[in-house]
């Protein structure tokens, strides 16, 4: 399956850490998932990323507010 760039390079999510040391790690896309980048956030510090061709999903380590276009989730 072809991802059109339209549906990969659109979707920006922003995450606030609530705590100090939240870990946010991007996994790559395609046939095997891998980390490829760690940023560390502090409390109070805000992360604007989007989803790239490169990009297919971020997780979260520790409480922070992520906001996407679908809505708002805290982690715990």
């Amino acid at each position: 399956m072809e991802l059109k760039s339209e549906e990969v390079l659109g979707d920006y999510f922003v995450i606030k850490a609530e705590e100090d040391g939240v870990n946010v790690i991007g996994l790559t896309r395609g046939a095997e998932t891998r980390f490829f980048h760690t940023e560390k956030l502090d409390k109070g510090e805000v992360m604007i990323a989007q989803f790239t061709e490169h990009t297919s999903a971020i997780k979260v380590h520790g409480k922070a507010t992520i906001q996407t276009k679908h809505g708002t989730i805290t982690s715990e």
